[in-house]
């Protein structure tokens, strides 16, 4: 079978922009400030920018790096440095696809949000408007809160997830070409939404407490595990690592691209774009008296606590109405660059590994996740999600890091893996030091701690909050371990096929 040529990022701006796209999500949004508000504000400010310099930067671009190196996807890649560690590379995968799974039906409902934003305007100023509006979104959901219901779907919600997959499809069609295109729209679009939102947020009554609460560090806060455990975490969900998304941009990288510069600005970037969106919700929550409402759950924020803010923004429902649409616009923007990218991550490690066309491949991967999203269309959908989500970014996305981590720290030697990262830097270089002390012992012990934490936490409670048994099994046991034991399926698959199918299993890392 002949291999199709390998597309590459036209410029270094495409590059950029695309993973900056990808690492600023739905995440920075709603979640960051929502760990901000959790934990003393400013001292998680500086415990995230800790944890970025620390370890997600490094990790960040450790990734490019290796991608750059191989042009192969994260399971190839990993073959190269060690031909017993591709099955890390496919756990990275399938823990991705899932992700990719659930996350276009969140999108979905931003789209929906957006496209009923008009329902602002009919609820302000009546006595009930708090509670109406923070009723908008479970209502067109129609969620039972729990894991029955799984018999009703909400159609609403299903034609906006065949729209979610229509537009993530469009926007990878044609690989690096289009999604070169569309990042010089939708990377921009919602900082624009953001600094609209933030003008408003910061002239409203109030907002200088919301700033204050935001920024203002309080150091009581550092003797708290979870403070450290939620920034660290935040770090590598932020940044889109540990997900097969950054080795398959790198892997589209020209020979003279200057990784450990454009690391910096990527990462550098997403704390901005994070801190804006703080920005955006603490003046906006202050403003409006809803500062001790934030929660840390995103969902929670956007869909209930932040809708009851829109309809007390101003007197007038229009206006109202006009700012719930930039708001869910904004989170669309937001949100489709990080669904893209996770299954452009996911089609590159597929399409290396057999010799397949790029474009029919991602096609394929968008059929079957989008069959298997509907699952979260139904009335349980919302509870499914929340065990799922947990489960991924919990237990299977951490166990990657800490897998990664060993590969590259342990069985392979961080100093050539740094070699690439600083092939065409100028006057900045990463240092040793800094790049191997992370890689090879903060990033492996920290995320290992978190994982032992997170299972003995799991255990303690007998499953994940109130959640049944079976449906922890199901929705989280099952799907973890067939996401582990990935890289062995597609061992036996590759042995029913026709060995020319598969191609770059005798690529080696060489200096």
């Amino acid at each position: 079978m002949s291999v199709e040529k390998r597309g590459s990022w036209a410029t270094r701006s495409q590059f950029i922009l695309a993973a900056v796209g990808s690492a600023v999500g739905l995440g920075n949004a709603w979640r960051f400030p929502g760990l901000a508000a959790k934990h003393g504000g400013g001292a998680f400010l500086l415990a995230y920018l800790i944890a970025m310099v620390a370890i997600g930067i490094p990790f960040l671009m450790m990734e490019i790096a290796i991608g750059r190196k191989m042009h192969r996807g994260v399971p190839g890649a990993l073959r190269a440095i060690n031909k017993h560690t591709e099955p890390v590379g496919w756990f990275a995968v399938s823990n991705a696809f899932v992700i990719s799974v659930y996350y276009a039906v969140v999108f979905a409902w931003v789209i929906l949000m957006a496209f009923a934003s008009f329902k602002f305007a009919g609820i302000t100023g009546t006595p009930t408007a708090t509670s109406d509006a923070s009723g908008i979104w479970a209502d067109l959901i129609k969620t039972t809160g729990d894991t029955s219901g799984v018999d009703t779907i909400s159609s609403y919600v299903l034609i906006c997830l065949l729209l979610a997959w229509v537009l993530i499809y469009s926007c990878i069609r044609n690989g690096t070409g289009t999604v070169g295109k569309v990042v010089k729209y939708t990377v921009f679009l919602p900082i624009l939404c953001l600094l609209i939102l933030a003008g408003k947020g910061i002239f409203m009554s109030g907002a200088f407490e919301g700033l204050k609460q935001f920024f203002v560090p309080d150091f009581g806060e550092w003797a708290k595990s979870d403070l450290w455990i939620d920034a660290v975490g935040q770090v590598f969900y932020s940044l889109s690592i540990m997900m097969a998304i950054m080795v398959a941009y790198g892997s589209f990288l020209k020979e003279d691209s200057n990784i450990a510069k454009d690391a910096m600005v990527i990462a550098f970037s997403d704390f901005a774009i994070s801190v804006l969106s703080g920005i955006v919700l603490f003046t906006t929550m202050a403003g409006t008296g809803s500062l001790d409402s934030m929660t840390e759950s995103g969902i929670g924020t956007a869909f209930i606590v932040y809708p009851q803010s829109i309809v007390q923004l101003s007197d007038s429902g229009v206006v109202n109405a006009m700012f719930a649409f930039v708001f869910y616009f904004c989170l669309c923007t937001l949100a489709i660059d990080s669904a893209f990218s996770i299954i452009e991550g996911v089609s590159t490690a597929i399409s290396d590994k057999f010799g397949l066309s790029h474009k029919k491949t991602t096609l394929r991967v968008c059929i079957v996740a989008g069959i298997l999203s509907i699952w979260f269309t139904t009335g349980a959908g919302l509870a499914w999600l929340d065990i799922v989500d947990h489960w991924c970014n919990a237990y299977s996305l951490i166990l990657v890091g800490v897998l990664e981590a060993i590969v590259i720290g342990w069985l392979f030697n961080p100093l050539r893996v740094l070699k690439e990262v600083n092939r065409n830097t100028g006057k900045f270089k990463m240092p040793a030091w800094w790049f191997v002390i992370s890689i090879k012992i903060l990033a492996p012990l920290t995320l290992l701690g978190f994982f032992i934490w997170n299972i003995v936490s799991l255990v303690n409670n007998g499953g994940l909050y109130d959640y049944t048994i079976a449906s922890n099994i199901i929705g989280g046991w099952l799907i973890f371990g067939l996401c582990l034991i990935s890289g062995f399926i597609v061992k036996l698959i590759e042995k029913k096929i026709s060995k020319g199918s598969v191609v770059g299993d005798e690529d080696t890392w060489t200096d």
